[in-house]
């Protein structure tokens, strides 16, 4: 099923890498935003790498397989766009996202300084995915010391009818929600749009890369977030609404507005920092784009190695879909899996199993457990219910590859009533 050939290994750490910008490869990627193009998918990207000289203006690579990925460039040659940089004095470009109107590219991008509100959404357009890209100026726009959404992190997002909107938003204000003309760009309406998320001070207000998905079988918009510090705790959570404007409710049913309860019980936390056996695994994945290609959906991220958190990399990995219509994420990287019944013998053995803690701000750990048969109940091709440790935990099986152990395995992606999320992959 899985043709190692075709499967980059990693290196980490590698400064002949890191100088070399033809090299990056998944090297240097940060908040990344995928879009397929034809039969090439591309990952766009913020100015922010290890090595080399800086460089502004958004990075570009493409892929045929999901995998293998190759350096194009970047879309702004000549760095900030003026309007932006006069107002956000940013020596470099956030969070960008693109989507075709038609003919033409439209590539949103961020301008801001850390830890400040005095922020800038622009967009600029081209008739090819590549670029280079024509600024037309601001969309939306934040000022240090006033009320309201930092401007940064836009994500485009098309409801069920075919309309754009935008959602953006992060810390500070929250996360908002804004129609789109697509003749334009640019927003339909004056005004900040719909708050649809939002954390409180105890946490730091610290919600942020929000990324709206509409699932037609489900008839659901899912809001993906990243909570926490992009450096060392980041992690994704899910939450979805019957309208693309909200309320958006997380498994439990708690508001993503809800600033009152606990705040790491909002929100149902699909993958964070975690490590198997006989690796190091990874910290803070985060500030995720979706990829829906066909019906096929992958979860587009950043991550960072824990040896050095400076180092950051693209991990895609496939979603798959519960019964009950939520999505969950494979706890290894696509390799050219694809859903298939298995057999109850290819699942009794041995197994690593993470459970995803909604508290944990470190790396979850996986143990070893041992499932028989008669723990697995079939309920529909790939999907099972299974008897862990005395809890019922359902979700999905299917081939995979391990990346620590360079072979193939099966993996499970599950949750339990509460909504708390299981990650594994047997031994």
């Amino acid at each position: 099923m899985f043709e190692e050939k075709n499967i980059p290994k990693d290196s980490l750490y590698n400064r002949k890498i890191a100088d070399d910008e033809t090299m990056w490869t998944t090297n240097n990627v940060h908040d990344p935003a995928i879009i397929k193009d034809g039969d090439w998918y591309y990952v766009f990207s913020t100015d922010a790498q290890v090595g080399g000289e800086f460089k502004a203006g958004i990075q570009i690579r493409k892929s045929n397989d999901l995998m293998n990925w190759q350096w194009v460039g970047r879309a702004f040659p000549n760095g900030v766009p003026e309007e932006a940089k006069k107002w956000t004095g940013a020596k470099g470009l956030w969070a960008p996202e693109v989507v075709k109107y038609g003919d033409t590219y439209y590539m949103y991008y961020a301008a801001s300084q850390f830890g400040k509100t005095q922020s800038f959404i622009g967009v600029a357009t081209s008739k090819q995915i590549e670029g280079p890209y024509v600024d037309k100026g601001v969309v939306i726009k934040s000022e240090e010391g006033t009320d309201g959404p930092n401007a940064i992190d836009p994500n485009i997002t098309f409801d069920e009818h075919g309309t754009p909107w935008m959602v953006y938003g992060s810390f500070f204000g929250g996360i908002y929600v804004a129609e789109v003309n697509q003749q334009t760009g640019k927003l339909v309406h004056e005004g900040l749009g719909t708050l649809i998320a939002k954390r409180n001070r105890s946490v730091d207000r610290a919600i942020e890369g929000p990324y709206i998905v509409y699932h037609p079988t489900f008839k659901q918009y899912y809001l993906f977030v990243s909570y926490d510090s992009l450096f060392s705790n980041y992690n994704i959570r899910v939450a979805r609404s019957k309208t693309i404007e909200g309320p958006y409710y997380d498994f439990n049913g708690k508001e993503m507005t809800d600033i009152e309860s606990e705040q790491y019980e909002i929100g149902m936390k699909i993958l964070g920092g975690y490590r198997f056996s006989g690796s190091d695994g990874w910290v803070a994945p985060g500030h995720n784009s979706v990829l829906t290609d066909g019906e096929e959906h992958y979860i587009c991220h950043h991550i960072r190695a824990p040896k050095d958190k400076h180092w950051h990399y693209l991990h895609i990995r496939k979603i798959v879909w519960t019964n009950d219509g939520w999505p969950l994420v494979s706890p290894e990287r696509f390799a050219g899996e694809v859903l298939m019944e298995l057999d109850k013998s290819q699942l009794v053995g041995e197994w690593e199993w993470i459970t995803v803690d909604p508290h944990n701000d470190k790396q979850d750990l996986a143990i070893t457990i041992t499932l028989p048969e008669e723990n697995w109940t079939a309920l529909s091709k790939e999907h099972y219910q299974l008897k862990v440790q005395e809890e019922d935990v359902s979700g999905v099986t299917m081939k995979s590859w391990d990346w620590e152990r360079w072979q193939e395995t099966v993996v499970f992606i599950g949750k339990n009533d509460k909504g708390i999320v299981s990650i594994a992959k047997k031994k």
